[in-house]
């Protein structure tokens, strides 16, 4: 049985269109796959089915390692932990005590909020700068600078 071309074709193109539909984002490697079988079929018509479905099979396994292994490669971001960023000094917008809780803006977001409620041992009028000590939740704690 030979198998035409542009079946491989629509077949990939059904695949990546698939892809929109469904967020799993592994189909696309077996789309991939198989437009490429398609364009080694134009180029080589006497190609067997057997030989087409293997080079599918290998195609979409390269793709999706190459995605996975290569272009996937991210390094932990330091920026987004807790204890990366105590110590931070911000400015007291809202006073604190040891009963009341208050507001404190920092110049670069911390965990992605720039201004966060927060929490100190001793009364700390507003205005003044203060260095971030721990975070407690959605609370921080904060200490005079």
């Amino acid at each position: 049985m030979e198998m035409q071309w542009w079946i491989w074709l629509v077949f990939g193109v059904a695949l990546i269109l698939l892809e929109l539909v469904l967020p799993t984002f592994f189909i696309l490697w077996f789309g991939i796959g198989a437009v490429l079988v398609a364009l080694i079929a134009l180029a080589a018509p006497t190609l067997q089915l057997d030989m087409q479905v293997l080079l599918w099979v290998l195609f979409s396994s390269a793709t999706t390692v190459l995605w996975f292994k290569l272009f996937r490669r991210k390094k932990a971001d330091v920026r987004w932990t807790a204890d990366s960023v105590l110590g931070e000094v911000g400015l007291l917008t809202a006073s604190v005590s040891e009963f009341q809780k208050g507001r404190v803006r920092f110049q670069k977001p911390i965990l992605g909020n720039e201004e966060w409620t927060c929490i100190a041992d001793s009364d700390i009028p507003a205005g003044e700068r203060v260095r971030l000590a721990a975070i407690e939740g959605n609370t921080a704690r904060v200490t005079r600078a």
